[in-house]
């Protein structure tokens, strides 16, 4: 899956138990009515968010994530998050998807025909 939009923040680096890593960005959506979501990049994807700063435009490759919880009580609760595993920048995205087309070429095409010229069989 995939979000485009404005980074709004990077939050700093969290350091947990056994060495787990998570860093939060949160990403402004261009529609209608724009939504602020936070995704999170886990362990070694934390560094992926250093070359990026607030206000830049991305596309964030990511994964949505499912848990589920009995709380002490006996009660389930269910919990989503969104996981980027590759960030770029909009401009270089689309700059990239336009490498591949080759320039239109506009040259004149002779298209006179010589009658007499034809020494096809048929």
């Amino acid at each position: 899956m995939e979000l485009k939009g404005t980074i709004k923040a990077i939050l700093k680096t969290e350091e947990f138990k056994n060495n787990f890593k998570k860093r939060n960005l949160i990403l402004t959506t261009d529609e209608k009515y724009p939504q602020h979501v936070a995704i999170e990049f886990l362990q070694d994807k934390t560094t992926l968010l250093d070359n990026y700063k607030a206000g830049e435009e991305v596309n964030i490759s990511n994964n949505i994530r499912g848990k589920e919880w009995v709380n002490p009580n006996g009660e389930t609760k269910y919990f989503n998050s969104i996981v980027g595993w590759k960030i770029e920048k909009l401009e270089a995205a689309q700059n990239n998807d336009n490498e591949n087309i080759p320039p239109f070429v506009t040259e004149k095409i002779d298209l006179e025909v010589d009658d007499e010229a034809d020494d096809f069989p048929f």
